[in-house]
C-alpha cells in the first residue's frame, strides 16, 4: 500500500516526498504530468535534487515510488482503466498538495484548485470503498481567512463565509476545504493551512521564487510604506513539510485543522528589516506608512503597463502579495506547536542567506541533468 502524493514537482510537495522517502516506509504513488515515462522521471528528479542526491533518488525511484502520468485536472487524471484501478487499489491514504497558486487567473483557480481538488476525493472515495482509507489530508492556505486586518485567528474562527476573498486563489482554497468535509465526512480528514511561505531554514537554496523575487525588491528599497510594527506570519518550509508529514503520519491527531505559522512570534517589519541590514553591513530602510495607498497605486499601475519586462513582472508579484503584507494578521499556532513539540524558525535567521542565493543566482536553481550513466551523481 502507498500514499497517493499530488504536487510532489512543486515546492512544498518535493519537500514531503523527500520527508517520506527518507524518514518514514511508506511506498509512494506520485501524479506527475509528463508525456512519456522519461521526463516524468526527469521532472521529479529536479524537483527532489534539493534534497536528494542521484544514487539515494534512484534506489527511492526504483524501490519506493510508483509513477502514475496524469493530469490533475484530467477525468481519471487521464489515466487508462488499469492504471486507475491500481491506484485505486494501492493508495492508503492522501496528501493533496497540488494547486495553483496564480492569484490573478480564476479560471486557472477553477480547474486546478476545485476541479483538481475534485478528481483527487473521487478518487479517495473509491479507494476507500475499496479497502478503506486511512486518512485525506489537504494542503490549504490561511489566506482562507479573507479580508482581515490587526487580528491573532484562530483555526476554527478562520473560514468565515461572510468575508470578501482577497482573491480567486483564496475563493478556491476555501471552497475544496469544503469539499473535503461534505465528500469524505467518514473519512479522518486533515487540513493544513500554511501561512507566508519564504525558504528552508536549513539551507540557503530555494527552487520556489515568486515571493522571493517580491521579498528582494522590498528588501532593496531605501523606504517601506509599510508600519514597521505590523507583523509578518512568515514560515520557513521546512516546518511546513514537517508538520504535514508528521500529522498525517500518526495514529490519531489531535485536532482536524492544523495553522502552519509563526503565529504571536511573527516579526515586525523593523525586526526584519533590522536583521537584513545588520548582516548585509547597511542601514536600515525609512518607514513611510502614509505612501502605502500611492505606492500600491503607482505598483498596480507598473503592473499594467510594463507586463513584458521584469520590471512589470516584479510589479505583478508585489501587487498579489500587498494584501498580505499589509493586514497585520497572525494565525495561531498553538495546535501544531503543541503537538510536535516544534517551531518554526525565526525569518530573521535565515532571510539574508536566501536573499543573497537568489541575487546571486538570479533567482535560478542550479538543476543538475540526469547522470549519462543513469545512476551515478
Amino acid at each position: 500500500m502507498a500514499i497517493f502524493l499530488t504536487g510532489s514537482t512543486g515546492y512544498v510537495g518535493a519537500h514531503v516526498a523527500a520527508l517520506l522517502l527518507e524518514n518514514h516506509e511508506d511506498r509512494l504513488n506520485l501524479l506527475v504530468r509528463a508525456k512519456d515515462d522519461r521526463e516524468a522521471e526527469l521532472r521529479l528528479w529536479r524537483a527532489l535534487q534539493i534534497h536528494l542526491d542521484f544514487p539515494r533518488f534512484y534506489d527511492h525511484l526504483k524501490s519506493r515510488i510508483s509513477i502514475f502520468r496524469g493530469d490533475l485536472t484530467g477525468k481519471r487524471f487521464g489515466l487508462s482503466d488499469a492504471d486507475y484501478r491500481r491506484l485505486i487499489e494501492t493508495t492508503d491514504s492522501v496528501i493533496h498538495c497540488a494547486a495553483s497558486l496564480n492569484r490573478k487567473s480564476e479560471k486557472t483557480c477553477l480547474n486546478v484548485n476545485l476541479r483538481g481538488t475534485l478528481e483527487v476525493l473521487t478518487l479517495a472515495q473509491a479507494s476507500r470503498d475499496h479497502h478503506g482509507l486511512r486518512r485525506f489530508s489537504d494542503v490549504s492556505t490561511v489566506a482562507i481567512a479573507g479580508h482581515r486586518t490587526d487580528e491573532v485567528v484562530l483555526e476554527d474562527s478562520a473560514l468565515d463565509w461572510s468575508r470578501t476573498d482577497y482573491d480567486p486563489y483564496a475563493r478556491t482554497k476555501k471552497f475544496c476545504e469544503h469539499m473535503v468535509s461534505e465528500l469524505l465526512p467518514d473519512v479522518s480528514h486533515t487540513v493544513f493551512r500554511p501561512s507566508i511561505i519564504l525558504g528552508d531554514s536549513r539551507f540557503a537554496q530555494t527552487t520556489q521564487f515568486d515571493m522571493v523575487r517580491s521579498f528582494v525588491f522590498l528588501a532593496g528599497l531605501p523606504f517601506l510604506p509599510f508600519n514597521p510594527s505590523d507583523k509578518l506570519d512568515i514560515v520557513n518550509v521546512d516546518f511546513v513539510a514537517e508538520s504535514i508529514v508528521t500529522i498525517h503520519q500518526k495514529d490519531n491527531p489531535d485536532h482536524e485543522i492544523y495553522h502552519l505559522s509563526s503565529g504571536t512570534d511573527s516579526q515586525t517589519f523593523r525586526e526584519l528589516t533590522d536583521a537584513l541590514s545588520k548582516a548585509r553591513n547597511k542601514s536600515g530602510p525609512l518607514y513611510l506608512p502614509g505612501l502605502e495607498k500611492p505606492f500600491t497605486s503607482v505598483n498596480n499601475w507598473l503592473a499594467s503597463i510594463m507586463r513584458n519586462n521584469s520590471i512589470g513582472y516584479g510589479a505583478t508579484l508585489l501587487k498579489v502579495f500587498i494584501p498580505y503584507l499589509v493586514w497585520n494578521t497572525v494565525f495561531d499556532n498553538a495546535r501544531i506547536t503543541g503537538e510536535t513539540g516544534k517551531k518554526p524558525a525565526p525569518f530573521s535567521t535565515y532571510s539574508y542567506p536566501l536573499l543573497k542565493f537568489s541575487r546571486e543566482g538570479n533567482f535560478t536553481y542550479p538543476y543538475k541533468d540526469w547522470p549519462e550513466d543513469g545512476k551515478k551523481a
